[in-house]
């Protein structure tokens, strides 16, 4: 596809382009450079920065040194965390500046700059409203504290489950240490193990985090290597762990552990003319460089196959005029991986594409930049029917697979979806979707699948899963 012959990008520091930068452990006696170091590359293969890889002797002592430590009093902790929000934001922390800390993720991730830029806002502003947000999941009759009054008469109140939480971070996105972030308002203590893709996020929160007010042994960052990474979860009380099906079905039974899989967010269109909601399912598959979660993977359309290709059709139209950028050009929407890599993902798609009818994306996804990395190019597949299995095929970019849908196929073909955009005027089905337990957030009419807001849940409260109830009565 045809590109612009100079590349316009945002100013980048001297920080930034001098690689490669260290990334140190942070341990309870404070920053830790191990003799273990693995190279951090860009897309194009150019090293980034030296990350520690920590023995698991070093993780052992840190959890213990986490877990005996006292969380700060819950107003420190709220104004700790809010001053971290702001210094992740706007400051130099750790020796770069934002726009280092900018460019750094996104030649590194391969997540268009912009994509970036908004997921620094996302996870400054859930530190500053974590202290809010987490009460949104503390039951309605239960006390915060054993103090409160009520506990003379005897009342519930809401306690921790444990008091070490480790996270086994994703490097898709940065917007996912959003979340961990409500466990230190709760008074965990955390250990996060970072992806090795995008190790730049949670290294530049834990460092703000500190300098706020967060001491050495109430938060850690830990990388380790495969053969350690049990480590982490076996030494913590409860852990959030994140990947695919095969994290899924390794931690899924175990009551300690939270896993978080893929998301399959997915629309439905019954009833309606879809032209007039054509923007919100074009935005539902490519913002976020179709890298999140709750990018729609899936479309299913009401009538028969003429319906469903016209979709398809439409969506393949809008989508291929995207153009292919590298990640750090302002204009970038996609999202760029190493060459080998977006070939990887690339045969993968085929094979999984096998039977279906392609309307954009069938001769390949990967436009190769000329310096070792590729833009995935959108795909949009059509599918002869609702429960056909590659609607559960979830790619790191702009990819869907449209299919028809029918009231006599019902709500199968819909569940095991983290979003469901439900474009209809039929109450009961949407009665039974918002009843259905295997799909977690219900929208109705034209909210893209992306749509969030900081004190509602997104895979359930975190907090429902770090608390529980215990009564207490006292004299």
């Amino acid at each position: 596809m045809p590109r612009p012959a100079g590349v316009v990008t945002e100013p980048v520091s001297e920080a930034a382009a001098a690689p490669p930068v260290h990334l140190d452990a942070f341990g309870p006696n404070g920053p830790y450079r191990a003799r273990n170091r693995m190279t951090v590359p860009d897309v194009t293969g150019a090293p980034l920065a030296e990350l520690s890889i920590v023995p698991p002797l070093f993780v052992q002592r840190g959890i213990a040194a986490l877990r005996s430590a006292d969380p700060l009093p819950p107003e420190q902790r709220a104004e700790a965390l809010e001053r971290a929000g702001r210094l992740f934001a706007t400051a130099t922390v750790g020796g770069l500046d934002p726009d280092s800390y900018r460019h750094l993720v996104s030649r590194c991730s391969g997540l268009p700059i912009s994509v970036v830029r908004a997921a620094t806002g996302i996870v400054a502003e859930a530190a500053q409203q974590a202290s809010a947000t987490v009460l949104q999941a503390r039951p309605q009759a239960a006390a915060g504290q054993w103090r409160d009054p009520s506990t003379r008469a005897g009342a519930a109140v809401w306690t921790r489950r444990g008091n070490v939480f480790a996270v086994h971070a994703a490097g898709n996105h940065p917007g996912v240490h959003a979340l961990w972030l409500e466990a230190l308002a709760l008074g965990y203590r955390v250990i996060v193990r970072p992806s090795r893709r995008e190790p730049f996020t949670p290294h530049r929160l834990v460092a703000a985090l500190r300098e706020a007010g967060f001491a050495d042994d109430h938060v850690a960052l830990t990388a380790t290597d495969h053969t350690v990474a049990d480590t982490v979860i076996a030494g913590a009380d409860l852990s959030l762990v994140y990947g695919g099906d095969d994290v899924v079905r390794k931690y899924g039974g175990h009551n300690t552990v939270l896993p978080q899989g893929p998301g399959r967010a997915k629309i439905l269109l019954t009833g309606a003319d879809w032209r007039t909601h054509l923007d919100v399912i074009v935005d539902s598959v490519a913002d976020e460089g179709g890298t999140a979660c709750i990018n729609a993977t899936a479309v299913l359309v009401e009538g028969g196959a003429a319906e469903a290709a016209a979709v398809a059709d439409a969506l393949a139209d809008r989508l291929a005029a995207i153009p292919s950028l590298p990640p750090q050009d302002r204009d970038a929407v996609l999202p760029v991986q190493p060459l080998a890599a977006a070939r990887a993902v690339e045969a993968y798609l085929l094979r999984s594409a096998r039977g279906a009818t392609a309307h954009l994306g069938g001769d390949g996804i990967v436009d190769d930049l000329g310096d070792g990395s590729a833009v995935l190019r959108p795909a949009v597949f059509r599918l002869d029917r609702a429960d056909a299995p590659q609607t559960g095929v979830e790619l790191g970019f702009p990819c869907v697979w449209v299919a028809p849908w029918t009231r006599a196929d019902g709500i199968a073909p819909l569940r095991e979806s983290l979003v469901l955009t439900v474009i209809t005027d039929d109450e009961q089905l949407v009665e039974r979707l918002v009843d259905e337990p295997t799909i977690s957030n219900v929208y109705v009419g034209d909210h893209p699948t992306y749509w969030m807001r900081p004190g509602l849940p997104h895979d359930r409260y975190l907090a429902e899963f770090l608390m529980r109830t215990k009564t207490v009565l006292r004299d």
